[in-house]
């Protein structure tokens, strides 16, 4: 059946926004053991960086504080400063940072793939987990320069 197009089509709602889900329960289901450590090891250091609790945001991310945004065609909402998520295949990390201050950081991070918003590492033990917190701290004083 044919559904008739809202004329606000391109303002969708976000789907990815702060829940009221219980992050133990979400990394309880992480059937990997070094996965599930990671994680808190992650929680751990992004909570100390940017002073926010650790909060689930849609059904498998992990965020930390939150900022509004709106775009150019009118679309807005809110995203976490800090985000990541434990999928199977790798860790999503969620930062915001200038592309040279990213360029210099992450060829010294190890191991990792990156995408256009987001870089992809397997453990933690193949990065320099010193590089990840200059990148957590580059990332939250970014998000601030930019609001």
């Amino acid at each position: 059946m044919y559904q008739k197009q809202s004329l606000n089509s391109n303002m969708a709602k976000n789907k990815t926004t702060e829940t009221a889900e219980n992050i133990d329960d979400f990394l309880g289901k992480v059937t990997d053991p070094v996965k599930r450590k990671d994680s808190y090891t992650l929680i751990e250091m992004m909570e100390k960086a940017s002073g926010f609790p650790a909060k689930m945001w849609g059904p498998s991310i992990i965020g930390f504080g939150s900022y509004h945004y709106k775009y150019k065609s009118g679309h807005e909402g809110d995203a976490p400063l800090l985000a990541f998520s434990p999928r199977n295949s790798a860790f999503s990390l969620y930062l915001s940072c200038d592309s040279k201050m990213k360029e210099e950081l992450i060829q010294q991070l190890g191991k990792y793939k990156m995408a256009k918003s987001c870089i992809y590492i397997k453990k933690l033990e193949d990065i320099d987990l010193s590089v990840l917190a200059k990148m957590i701290d580059y990332s939250l004083k970014f998000q601030e320069e930019t609001k």
